[in-house]
Formats: structure tokens, sequence, C-alpha cells
């Protein structure tokens, strides 16, 4: 596709509280082996895209790393780029780090990219998409502007926090509105939008002279009569992490192998960094079931419904139930954790009881030792 993909970050009403700390919420790890902005970033490549930029609110280092030159990812290296871009500036306070900042501060690499059309889409919404018959979609309808959405009859527990959408029998929108949880049945919006690049350019400026404050998503919803913006439904999973409780339940959710199988499609492969640790180990003592366990680990006690990362060390007589264990975390002899996120490098050795609950997790930080 003659398409710039711009891979965006999540607004200030998104944080992952303790996550959030040490690294940006696409850097965050996700079922035990990715990151959130895989899959967006995996989308856009399995799409045809081969010029993307990913922009980061803060904390880049993490970031960079992660995604490196973008060879993991089936980026084109002969006829395409991946770049990484954020704010190389310091702002008076967090709420002027808008996106709108950040592409108004690295514009010369969005008007010197060759494609005529770009497709804007967040990290913090985990799916898998082909975007290509949403593109044709967007060219046949002679829309200025298309957003993809996704119906849900679950708006009162999730999304909340999130745009919808009101659409007429035409799809066209209507209005934005935020999800406060009044409204069972609700078309969110994923933020993900297809337009003519020269708009997009006008638009932030525009944005720009309005408001410091204003993101994009905001002068989309002010321009709703003056342009034709169209909405296109997206079916299969979709899921949207912006807040610590909601990055539990997804993980937590992508358990069940049906949910699992509407997220990762066949012919469809989610790209991330690889690693060569050796297989997991589960000695006699071990007991592993419902869970999601990634390689390098060292699985002596019971682990049930639990998602644990790379190199985890689980003694003998220690209980993870309904737990997500981070990479290289370290839990000990007698250790019981139930509904607990334990950061990377963290040690859980002399307490020997964490309990949390479905909407309220206990949060071990990095390199805690406990």
């Amino acid at each position: 596709m003659n398409v710039l993909g711009i891979i965006n970050f999540e607004d200030n009403t998104a944080s992952i509280d303790g996550l959030g700390d040490y690294r940006p919420v696409p850097a965050i790890s996700f079922l035990g082996r990715y990151r959130i902005v895989d899959f967006i970033l995996s989308n856009m490549t399995n799409s045809g895209i081969n010029n993307i930029q990913v922009y980061c609110k803060e904390k880049p280092r993490n970031l960079f790393e992660h995604l490196g030159d973008g060879k993991k990812y089936n980026v084109n290296s002969k006829r395409g780029k991946l770049r990484i871009l954020y704010g190389e500036k310091s702002f008076a306070s967090p709420v002027y780090n808008t996106d709108i900042a950040n592409f108004v501060l690295n514009m010369q690499y969005i008007e010197s990219d060759p494609n005529p059309y770009v497709i804007i889409a967040p990290s913090y919404f985990v799916y898998s998409f082909d975007f290509t018959d949403a593109f044709k979609q967007h060219l046949d309808s002679k829309a200025d502007i298309t957003v993809l959405y996704k119906t849900t009859d679950d708006a009162k527990t999730s999304f909340l926090g999130c745009d919808t959408l009101t659409m007429n029998k035409n799809r066209r929108v209507t209005k934005i509105e935020k999800n406060r949880g009044n409204k069972k049945n609700c078309s969110i919006s994923m933020e993900a939008y297809i337009m003519d690049k020269k708009l997009f350019i006008d638009l932030v400026n525009r944005a720009a002279e309005i408001s410091s404050l204003f993101w994009f998503k905001d002068i989309i919803a002010d321009i709703l009569k003056e342009y034709k913006v169209y909405g296109y439904g997206v079916r299969g999973y979709v899921a949207c992490v912006n807040s610590l409780s909601e990055y539990f339940r997804i993980n937590m959710d992508l358990r069940d192998r049906d949910e699992l199988n509407s997220l990762f499609l066949r012919d469809w492969p989610i790209y991330t960094q690889t690693n060569d640790s050796c297989p997991t180990r589960f000695t006699e003592t071990a007991h592993a079931t419902g869970s999601i366990i990634a390689n390098g680990c060292l699985i002596e006690g019971e682990v049930e419904g639990s998602i644990i990362g790379r190199n985890v060390t689980i003694r003998e007589g220690a209980i993870v139930k309904d737990s997500i264990i981070m990479t290289d975390a370290y839990i000990g002899k007698g250790a019981v954790l139930d509904h607990v996120i334990v950061d990377k490098y963290a040690i859980v050795h002399h307490v020997k009881k964490l309990e949390g609950t479905d909407d309220n997790p206990v949060y071990v930080k990095r390199r805690d030792r406990i």
C-alpha cells in the first residue's frame, strides 16, 4: 500500500500504574512473550505498509531496545524504514506532551515521506487486522477520513475512557463522546484513522493553532460537520490496555483458548523480539494447569491460570495462581501469590502471601525484593 503508517501513543487518560513507571505503554510485556506495540506493528507490516513511524511519549530506551531496526517485524529495509520518534524537547507539564505536539516536532519526517496516504493507529489497542480492505473502502467511498471501530455489548465494564462513535445509517460519524460506562452497547473508536497525508498535516497544524492541549482525536471530533468521516467496523478480538486492571483482565481473558485463537490468526504472524533461551524445565514437584509459560523458566512449584514470562524461577512449595510473573522474576519457596503482577527482576521471598482481586491486583515493582 502507498501508505505511511503512524503508530501513535496513548493519551493522558490511559495510565498503567506501576508498569508505566519504568517503560512506555507500548513496551509493556504482554502474554509473557510479546510487547503491546507488537500487535499494531505486525498488523501494519502484514498489510504491506513498509514505512512506519512509531511515536513514544516518554522513556524511549525500552522501546528502542525492543524494536531495533525493525527487521524482526518484517519491515522491508530496501523499500521502507522504521523510525522511532519522540519530542526531543522538555515540556512545561506532562499535559503538553500530546501527539499533536510530537507530530509538529517531527513534521519534517512526515512531509518527506513519499506516500500520499497515512494510517494513524495507537499502540495500546490489541487486535489482529488487515488494513487492506479498510483502505480500499476508504478510497471507494471517497471519504475524507475513515475511522476503525469495534461494536461491543460490554461497554459498562470494558473500554472505559475510550471514545464512542455515533453514526447514521450510512456509517457517517456524527458525534464522538467518552465511554463513561453508562451504556452497555457502544461503537468504540479504535482511534485508527485512514486519510490523505496532506489532510493529516493540515489537521495537525490546525489542532496546534486551536489549543496546545489538543490531541489528534480532538481535532477529529471538531471537524465532523466539515469533513466526511466514516466508520469501518472491525470484527474479532479487540482490547484496549489503558489501565492496570484492564491490563490484568485482558491477559487473564486470553488464557482461554478460544479467546487466544481469535487474536492469533492463522497466516497472520505477530512478530516480536525473539529469545534463544532454553525450554522451560518442570521438576517432579512442579504442577502447572491453564497457564501460558514462556521459555527459560524453572518451575518447581504450582502454577495455575497464570502468565509466566521468560526465565522465571518458581521454587518448590510456591503457589502462583491467576497471576502475571514477568521476565527474570524469582518466586521463593512457600510463597503464595493470588491475583498478583510481579514486574521484571523482582524477588518474592520473605513475604509468604500476596493476594489481590480481579479489579485490584497486587503489583510488585521492578527489581523489588520482598
